[in-house]
Formats: C-alpha cells, structure tokens, sequence
C-alpha cells in the first residue's frame, strides 16, 4: 500500500470525495470554506466554485451540468456553468444552529443527507431524503451529528453514523420505496483514542470503509461488523473516503487543516490534504448520480 498526497489544498474542513466514474473527475469540498473543488486522478485540472454557504455534501445530477448540494440553509441546486447555486428546499427553516451534513445517492437517484447541530453537542439534527421530483422526506430524528450514509451493493442494507454515539447503524433498505426501517447497531467504534465515525463508503465486496477522524485511522469492517482491517494515515483529522480511479482500486481520502470546534486537537504539516490509497488490492463501486 502507497499513501500519496494528491493535493496540498489545506481545506479548513475538507470532505466528501465523489468520484464521477462517467467523466473521470474527483469532486470533494470545504465544508467550512464553501468550496467544491474537482481535479483529475493525478491532481491536475483543479477548478472550483463557491457557495453561499457552509456545504456538508454534494451529489452529481444525471441531467444536467450540475449537482445537488447540502447547505446549511437546506438543499440546493448547484450549476457548474454559470456558477448559480439556487434553494431547492429548506428542510429546517426554524433550526438556524443546524446544517446539513454527510449525504450519498441511492442506485434510483433519490439524495440522502443528514443535519446536525453545529456544536455538536445535542440531538436537534435528522436525516432526509430529497428525491428527484424534489420532495423531500424525513427518515430519522434525534440525530447529533449525522456522518457516513452508504449502501451496501445489493440495496438491501442502509448504513449512517450519528458521530458521537460511537456506533455505526445498519436499517433494512426497500430500494422500490426508498424507506429504512430496523435501525440496528451495525459496529461499535474504538473510541479508546478519541476517534469518531466520520465519512464511509462501501467497497465492491460488501465491505464499508470509515474514516476515524480525530484518531487518523481507517477502518474497514465486514459486512457482518468485524473489524477486517486498520490504515494508519499521516494526519489525525480523516474526514471521507470515496474509492476511484478509471479502475476504481483507488481510495480518496480527505482532512482538515482546522477544527471545527477549540476542543478538537490540532494536527501536523499534512493537514487538511487530499490523499490517495493505492495498491489497496480492493476496488469500489461507481457512485450512482441524483435524479430519475
């Protein structure tokens, strides 16, 4: 295994690799910053745009130049040509300490993203589903920080992590109606060392894929749970993961330069860089995009 820094970016609080698989291109963002940022597998190509607003997640639309983004104002629809970044819907108009967080497309297009509250300290968040007629649909409340929403290849199984219950969950998944149900105890996470579940994906053979941030770690669990395997990273502060590539065996990892809150410890010259796994001898899926 190689550890390569991809991009010296230093995102105050980078996130969300997406890989698009149709045009070759890596997308993450600066959450904190307003930023999303693409580039080539190599680092080359880098072009951003600014939004109006703290970003949590983004997902790539089928129709269209664009994507779908999660502010802290609601969703929003974001145009790559003219830079345009229009309200889609505000789930939580009435929580202006809230934003929406992590979020990642089903295999029928329907956008799942969660809020969380800013300090991070009470259940005040919830989990959505906005679908491509642009309706939007509550799945889960009580939720402090929501983190690492991905789908296991077959559909049948949702995984979300609220960051500070130190568990990642596992909820049956209808890929026909888009509904979770059964929320379980899918791992419990090593917070021995101060870590937290952050950003996952899942990986072609079933296996899911978490970013331990605060412990710098990498964790990936089997399906049933158990910890398969540990990567060690260069930096504390793991965000996301997201596996591309053309062959899609390379593993995206993003960090922050910054903390978001004065308890969080600092980290080292590293911080807040895009990385890139190779040589993992594991591949990913493609990432599906937003819409019917």
């Amino acid at each position: 295994m190689r550890i390569e820094v991809l991009l010296d970016v230093k995102t105050t609080l980078g996130e969300g690799p997406l890989w698009d698989a149709e045009q070759e291109r890596l997308y993450f963002i600066d959450s904190f910053d307003g930023r999303v940022f693409r580039t080539t597998v190599d680092g080359g190509e880098i072009r951003a745009w600014d939004v109006p607003g703290k970003i949590g997640s983004m997902a790539l639309r089928k129709d269209g130049e664009g994507a779908i983004v999660s502010l802290q104002q609601g969703f929003h629809a974001l145009d790559f040509k003219s830079g345009d970044c229009d309200l889609i819907h505000d789930p939580e108009p009435d929580s202006p300490a809230n934003r929406i967080n992590d979020g990642k497309v089903d295999r029928r297009g329907r956008f799942f993203a969660g809020s969380m509250d800013t300090m991070e300290e009470g259940p005040f968040g919830a989990l959505y589903r906005l679908d491509p007629d642009f309706s939007v649909h509550r799945i889960d409340t009580d939720i402090i920080c929501s983190n690492g929403p991905c789908f296991s290849p077959d559909d049948k199984t949702f995984y979300f992590a609220d960051t500070w219950t130190g568990e990642i969950w596992a909820y049956d998944y209808d890929i026909e109606t888009g509904t979770a149900s059964n929320r379980r105890t899918f791992a419990r996470v090593d917070t021995s060392r101060g870590g937290a579940a952050d950003g996952s994906t899942v990986d072609a053979e079933g296996c899911l894929w978490n970013a331990l941030v605060y412990d710098g770690r990498l964790v990936r669990y089997t399906p049933d749970g158990a910890v398969d395997r540990i990567v060690d990273m260069p930096v504390k502060k793991v965000t996301s993961v997201m596996f591309g590539g053309p062959n899609l065996d390379i593993l995206f990892v993003t960090s922050m330069a910054k903390p978001p809150l004065p308890r969080f410890p600092g980290d080292g010259v590293q911080r807040g860089s895009l990385f890139a796994l190779h040589d993992l001898g594991v591949r990913g899926l493609p990432e599906p995009r937003f819409g019917a």
